[in-house]
């Protein structure tokens, strides 16, 4: 189990350990069923080409999960995700499978992020984070921001 991160141990600059993240289409068709988000941009070919984007794409309520796995493994158990935002702002495309439980070589995505300040607000220990999603290519596709609250090692 990874150490807590406590506010002390943070410095504006400091990266978030970054958390890989592999799209597929069998994902996406996870990702449908537990969001309820059907719109076939996500799983038809012909409906994504006719709006101009291609292929299908990945959900953006997916990419967010994803950041929200990348700040929830930054605070740890102790700390507190108070605010999260992101902006869908580049098109990312799930790889196919080759076999039922093994997609083809292609694209990894990470989500990354780092500490923007630090400050103490009503006797909790703030920190502000950059969050996004990173393409193969390095292009952030889903920029970010959040606001956390970690423990301190000076407060009993």
């Amino acid at each position: 189990m990874p150490k807590q991160i406590c506010w002390e141990d943070v410095e504006v600059g400091s990266e978030m350990p970054p958390v890989s993240k592999v799209g597929t289409s069998r994902s996406l068709v996870e990702f449908a069923g537990a969001s309820g988000d059907f719109n076939p941009l996500h799983y038809e070919d012909d409906f994504a080409k006719a709006q101009g984007v291609g292929n299908p794409i990945i959900h953006g309520q997916c990419k967010r999960g994803w950041l929200s796995h990348l700040v929830m493994n930054f605070v740890g158990d102790e700390g507190t995700l108070k605010k999260l935002s992101c902006q869908f702002r580049g098109m990312d495309y799930p790889r196919k499978m080759k076999t039922m439980g093994e997609p083809f070589d292609g694209e990894t995505w990470w989500c990354k992020g780092k500490v923007t300040k630090k400050y103490v607000q009503d006797g909790e220990h703030f920190v502000d984070c950059e969050i996004w999603v990173e393409n193969a290519k390095g292009e952030k596709t889903t920029p970010g921001a959040a606001t956390v609250i970690l423990p301190s090692r000076g407060k009993k």
